[in-house]
């Protein structure tokens, strides 16, 4: 069967680019094909989205002028209820005291809970427009690009004149496979790595004023992805490890008093390492190797004190809320790379300064927290095109790091299929 276009992944990249295709020309075929069995990605994980640039978008890859652009077509098809900002003049001037910075970003949350109620309205309008939506389908491989064919799992094939590959950050390694069968040349020197601080609302009060908010230190470290309200550290499963993440559920949820952020450290490699990607998948599996299959979390009180933590104490005296995760009690100093973990807790110890509270004895830090959105691959046009029928997009391919900034690439994608169609 042939398709004029073909999105393999349902996140908000492919979801941004079917869109823009059949708005723009209602009598195009297209396909989206996508391996779980509900829509994947940041739009289902707690879905918390960021308007200004440039948070979300990878900055070789953006000019301001058109992320902003694009964010309000995004803006119309999401209709994000913008959440309230207030005193930030007094932690910007703390942050600037200690050499940080703290950055306002206009943000919407829909929660974890709710996500899965605006992914269905969004399939079933693309349904309505006649996009056809394939879930729990895999695809094995690209036959042959000349010809434009697609192999699936099963093993039958599909046809197409224009292919879309939007995997996100999940499909790092699968989008590694397809760009070494198509010759395409790619660049795989950086990842994001940390930890995920869960402490009680009391220890972080700023989320009652910026929900996420956005600080910025001298160590090539950030925080990322707040979740406040009833907020909640999970586990992500890949492959054959797992990562932390943090959700929050919507405002209808009662609050459980804590609060999770992620503190980041972006790491560029030189040669003679071999691949950001499969750095970031050893430092996962030496902390799941410690942890017993497990994730890592360790009370800042034993950190501090130079002593791992221990479940049968996880929870005494100072210790004084339970992990939302179930992650094993440990040293984050036996697998967290030395340079990694002196600059995270620089960081911290920055935050603290700003917001006393937050090195309190019963935070707790998780491990490992790692972005896999490292692939740079050599672009041939403005938009993400790799060859003259193939185009690359959204997290997983480097042209975005957030929901916004993938449903805007899709939007550049499907631009240039126009043109050409």
């Amino acid at each position: 069967m042939n398709y004029d276009v073909i999105i393999i992944g349902s996140g908000p990249a492919g979801l941004g680019a079917a869109f823009h295709l059949i708005e723009n020309n209602r009598n195009l075929k297209i396909l989206i094909l996508e391996k779980e069995k509900m829509c994947s990605g940041g739009l289902l994980n707690d879905c918390k989205q960021n308007y200004t640039y440039p948070i979300g978008f990878t900055e070789d890859c953006w000019k301001k002028e058109v992320a902003d652009e694009l964010l309000k077509i995004v803006q119309q098809h999401l209709n994000p209820n913008f959440l309230e900002r207030k005193n930030l003049e007094i932690y910007q001037k703390r942050a600037f005291k200690v050499n940080s910075k703290l950055i306002n970003i206009k943000q919407s949350h829909v929660g974890t809970d709710k996500s899965k109620y605006l992914i269905q309205g969004l399939l079933d309008k693309l349904r309505s427009l006649n996009v056809e939506i394939r879930l729990s389908t895999t695809v094995d491989k690209i036959k042959d690009q000349n010809r434009n064919i697609l192999i699936l799992e099963d093993g039958s094939e599909l046809s197409y004149n224009k292919l879309i590959i939007a995997p996100g950050r999940k499909g790092f390694d699968f989008l590694q496979n397809i760009m070494n069968d198509l010759g395409v040349k790619y660049i795989d020197n950086s990842l994001d790595v940390g930890v995920r601080i869960e402490t009680r609302l009391e220890h972080y009060p700023i989320v009652k004023d910026y929900y996420d908010p956005k600080f910025y230190f001298p160590y090539k470290t950030r925080t990322f992805c707040t979740n406040s309200g009833h907020a909640l550290v999970v586990k992500e499963k890949y492959k054959d490890f797992s990562l932390v993440n943090g959700h929050a559920l919507s405002s209808d949820r009662k609050p459980n008093g804590l609060v999770n952020f992620a503190i980041l450290k972006t790491i560029g490699l030189e040669a003679p390492v071999r691949s950001g990607q499969q750095m970031a998948v050893f430092l996962a599996r030496l902390a799941n190797e410690i942890g017993g299959g497990r994730p890592l979390m360790q009370r800042i009180g034993d950190f501090r004190a130079g002593k791992r933590s221990r479940m049968e104490t996880f929870n005494d005296d100072l210790y004084d809320f339970k992990p939302t995760c179930d992650a094993c009690a440990g040293d984050l100093a036996l697998t967290v790379p030395s340079k990694i973990m002196r600059d995270i807790w620089a960081s911290m110890k920055l935050l603290d300064s700003i917001m006393p509270g937050i090195l309190h004895p019963s935070t707790i830090m998780y491990y490992p927290e790692i972005k896999m959105y490292a692939n740079k691959p050599s672009f041939i046009d403005e938009h993400f095109a790799v060859t003259d029928n193939i185009y690359l997009i959204g997290d997983g391919a480097g042209t975005s790091r957030g929901i916004t900034g993938a449903w805007a690439s899709g939007i550049r994608a499907s631009r240039g299929i126009l043109k050409k169609l």
